[in-house]
């Protein structure tokens, strides 16, 4: 991989892409309750496989609770959720990681106290059936799948070039790599639909650079479909193919993410009103 250039640079690539593709993910009025709190209200996406699609917002506009509720961990209470035609609504977050779905996590979930290849190859559970039998007949039997899920993880650390760190503590390397190590135990789980809570937060300039190279040669080498939450918008306007933009718990713009962000309900939602943009 080359070096990362600015992030104007994908945003021509992200724009190429945005042929009519087949629905990989779609919600269709989607509502979340907590209490008395409705976090989301009714809404509706639908993600076409290959694509990159941003889901922006403010603080607590509801951007995490649907991705929570895609991935199981809070199921909606209204409307359905379909993965490639399926309905998931209400499956478990195990089941929807077997069915094609990983996820990062806005803070930092790795494994403290664990290696970086440790890390990663925790992301290859879904495929592992321990047993007191595999144990006993490893040679033939454990052997061959433990080879196998090494093999795979070994492709995602050249694949996000983690080489120079496979065998450092996940606890004595800095965020921007955390981060790095992160997508690929995500990676390591051969997903169709990679979910990406805020993974740039806290980085710097070059860090969020390399992080955009490294999403963009995801999608491309392993034909993913990529759900991005991300607050830094140069981000979502250079790789993003189309985004929704959520306020309290509604869906308030979609479109292209340049057209989507300069529309005035959104610019109203961050800066408190359309007259403040000048």
């Amino acid at each position: 991989m080359q070096h990362p250039t600015a992030l104007v640079a994908a945003s021509a690539r992200a724009s190429d892409s945005a042929a009519v593709r087949p629905e990989a993910l779609a919600c269709e009025n989607v509502s979340r309750w907590f209490g008395g709190l409705q976090a989301l209200k009714s809404v509706s996406i639908r993600v076409g496989q290959g694509e990159i699609f941003g889901l922006v917002g403010p603080n607590g506009s509801g951007k995490t609770t649907l991705v929570n509720a895609i991935t199981g961990f809070y199921p909606p209470q209204e409307g359905s959720i379909r993965l490639h035609g399926d309905r998931i609504e209400g499956t478990r977050p195990h089941k929807v990681a077997r069915m094609g779905v990983a996820r990062t996590f806005q803070n930092v979930a790795l494994f403290r106290g664990m290696s970086v290849l440790d890390n990663i190859l925790m992301g290859r559970h879904i495929f592992m059936r321990p047993s007191a039998l595999a144990a006993f007949f490893y040679p033939v039997w454990a052997e061959r799948a433990e080879i196998e899920n090494r093999r795979k993880v070994e492709d995602v650390i050249d694949l996000l070039q983690l080489q120079s760190v496979r065998d450092e503590h996940v606890d004595t390397i800095p965020l921007g790599l955390q981060k790095r190590v992160e997508l690929a135990r995500a990676l390591a789980a051969e997903p169709r639909l990679l979910v990406l809570d805020e993974p740039m937060a806290g980085m710097n300039q070059e860090e969020k650079e390399y992080m955009v190279r490294f999403i963009l040669d995801a999608r491309e080498e392993l034909g993913l479909t990529v759900l991005l939450i991300e607050h830094h918008l140069d981000v979502v306007t250079a790789i993003c193919d189309r985004v929704v933009v959520l306020n309290n718990g509604k869906a308030i713009a979609e479109g292209p993410a340049r057209e989507a962000m300069s529309d005035p309900a959104v610019v109203a939602a961050y800066i408190g009103g359309a007259a403040h943009a000048a």
